[in-house]
């Protein structure tokens, strides 16, 4: 078992490196954050933040499904490794 496989094996799954993966995760954390915090101060005070919750899913959905890099996926009669 190859330890390192742990950390690049999914980032390869999406087109990313090891690198690239955190930076982008780590903006998508950092951005579900901010616009979680905007949600529960909007549910407090409706007349605040009124759409900065639908717009971050919004954006995070378009960073994430419609730029990614296409990978093509194994076969399905291949197997996979255990980890």
């Amino acid at each position: 078992m190859n330890p390192l496989r742990a950390f690049t094996e999914h980032p390869a799954s999406v087109g990313e490196s090891y690198t690239e993966h955190l930076a982008q995760a780590g903006c998508f954390g950092v951005r579900m954050i901010g616009a979680g915090i905007a949600c529960l101060v909007h549910a407090l005070l409706p007349f605040v933040f009124e759409r900065t919750g639908s717009a971050a899913i919004a954006e995070l959905n378009d960073r994430m499904i419609v730029n990614r890099r296409r990978v093509p996926r194994p076969l399905a009669s291949t197997p996979r490794l255990p980890l």
